[in-house]
């Protein structure tokens, strides 16, 4: 379950009830209060104490003061607090109380209100101001986030009516929107590394003080390695290929590799180590890409002449190989760049 649900009385306890399968929830209430569906507590101080961290999003149905003095001791700040909402008992209001941009409770609470009738509350000055709020806009699109603090700094000057630097060449990040020529798309040979800006790119980049970046998870790697090779040697080759490429390694978007590594370790904990899924492809699939490099010898070892290049190939969807088969005496990889949609 990703969704904490606290109720305090029985007309609250009624509506979390009413609305947790659709939240995918676990609901608590009072000892005195709980029954089938509901799981008893008798401090909510105790019970948030061990939840906080282990739900992605929590909604208090009941007064504001509660929540904010439960959550009070755990708060860390916006990057890693999860999302906290509030709702009154009558269900006549969701507000979006704590992390409501990167942890979605802004998003919450439109759910809440969605599925209850309520109104949502949500006071983030962006928001109320029809701009952008950037770190949520990033985070809907599935970007890797990084210099969250820039974001305060991009939207306090969006709100004040200034300018803003904004470097995504591709579009990736708004589509072209400038919201009345508050954003000014800037090369990167023009940028002022002492104003604030937003940096969206898969390549190496934008690490200015003032610059918020935004990596498009949008790189496909294809791996290949001898048996039983060491996950650090593997990861070390990634890394000197991106460092090489400038590419940027939290823009990966999946690794790909052939069917026979499934259980090779070495290989297995370097992809789960670089975060996104992992596709082992179908020998036959891998023969297929006739655009990759062929090899011989690899072909001889495993039944297709590509497996790091026809890997990344597949895994873009058409897209462009932007660094082909980069090897060592036992590591392989090439990336592929995502072929985005509509292209």
């Amino acid at each position: 379950m990703s969704t904490a649900l606290y109720a305090f009385s029985a007309q609250g306890l009624a509506l979390a009830l009413r609305h947790a399968a659709r939240l995918c929830a676990d609901v608590y209430a009072p000892q005195r209060l709980a029954g089938p569906g509901a799981r008893p507590f008798a401090s909510i101080h105790d019970l948030v104490a061990e939840t906080f961290s282990r739900y992605r999003r929590h909604v208090f149905i009941g007064a504001a003061g509660i929540a904010v003095r439960a959550i009070a001791p755990h708060l860390r700040g916006k990057a890693q607090d999860p999302a906290v909402a509030v709702m009154d008992h009558a269900g006549r209001f969701a507000i979006s109380l704590v992390s409501g941009h990167i942890g979605g409770a802004n998003e919450l609470a439109r759910e809440l209100a969605e599925l209850t009738g309520a109104t949502a509350v949500i006071t983030t000055g962006t928001d109320v101001s029809g701009l952008p709020a950037v770190d949520e806009l990033a985070r809907a699109r599935g970007m890797a986030l990084a210099n969250l603090a820039a974001a305060r700094t991009v939207s306090a000057a969006l709100l004040e009516g200034r300018t803003v630097q904004v470097f995504d060449p591709e579009g990736r990040l708004f589509d072209g929107e400038d919201f009345g020529g508050l954003l000014v798309p800037t090369d990167s040979a023009d940028w002022d590394a002492e104003a604030p800006g937003i940096w969206c790119h898969w390549r190496a980049g934008g690490e200015f003080p003032a610059a918020f970046r935004a990596y498009p998870r949008c790189l496909c790697l294809g791996l290949g390695s001898r048996k039983n090779v060491p996950e650090s040697e593997i990861l070390a080759h990634i890394a000197t290929v991106f460092a090489q490429q400038g590419l940027c390694p939290q823009s990966v978007a999946q690794v790909g590799t052939a069917i026979l590594k499934r259980d090779d370790p070495g290989l297995c904990a370097a992809a789960a180590a670089l975060g996104p899924e992992v596709v082992f492809h179908e020998l036959e699939d891998l023969a297929a890409v006739a655009s990759a490099g062929q090899s011989e010898t690899v072909k001889r070892r495993t039944g297709t002449g590509s497996v790091s290049e026809a890997a990344a190939l597949l895994l873009s969807g058409g897209g462009e190989l932007i660094s082909p088969k980069s090897k060592t005496g036992r590591v392989t990889c090439a990336v592929a760049l995502k072929r985005r949609k509509g292209d």
